[in-house]
Formats: C-alpha cells, structure tokens, sequence
C-alpha cells in the first residue's frame, strides 16, 4: 500500500512532464523551407549600425551568422554562444553580451534555434549586464 502511494506522485509528475513536452513540441516556432532574404542589423558598442542582407535558403539564424562568417561564437548548454559579430568581442570583463532580438523584440531562443522566414529583421547589439 505504502508503495502505491509513492507510485501515484511520481505517475503523476511523469504524465505532467509528457503533456508539456509534446505542448511544446507543437507550438514551438517553424522555420521556413525554402529561399528568403533576411535583414541582420548590427549595433556596435559605439552605437554605430550596420545593416547586412541575406539570401539564405537555411532555416536557422545560427547557421545565417556563422555561414556568412557574421558572427562567431562558441557551442555551450543552451546553444551557440555569441562572442564576436562584425570583428567586434564581446569583453567578459566588462559583462558585455551580444542581444539577440527580432524587430525590437528579445527573440526566446539561442541564435542556433531561432527560426527565420523571409522578410525577417534581426538585431545583434553589443549589450551590458
């Protein structure tokens, strides 16, 4: 008996756990299949703006950034990681991070799992925590 009772919690938290998973799963943004022309505009620590156009059949930003050698960055827990963008580092020792956002707005997903559609405009600005 005592058994079942500590079974029911964890079937419970399980069941929890599947239904999330597969909410997610179906509401996560889509990449777009196929050719698209996609914006990235890149404001550097000295507020300067640089605006790059690019035709990309790729799905991801990620792979927009580093193909056209952007960007670089490296791999971590969640991702691509931006270090450098346009020639220009981000200094750690500065707490200084490159924000990535989609019209104005902070994008909820790491470069490398941000999906593009055309007519897309990103920003990339070297930002300070």
């Amino acid at each position: 008996m005592k058994n079942k009772k500590k079974l029911l919690p964890a079937t419970v938290l399980a069941v929890a756990a599947v239904l999330l998973l597969g909410l997610w799963y179906f509401t996560r943004p889509q990449a777009q299949v196929g050719d698209k022309t996609i914006v990235v505009e890149v404001v550097h620590g000295d507020q300067s703006a640089k605006e790059f156009t690019y035709q990309t059949d790729k799905e991801y930003l990620g792979q927009v950034l580093l193909d056209e050698k952007l960007a670089e960055g490296e791999q971590g827990q969640y991702g691509l990681f931006i270090t450098v963008v346009d020639g220009e580092e981000a200094q750690a020792d500065q707490n200084q991070w490159w924000c990535v956002t989609k019209g104005g707005e902070m994008v909820e997903t790491g470069a490398d799992a941000t999906p593009i559609a055309d007519g897309d405009h990103f920003e990339l600005t070297l930002s300070t925590y």
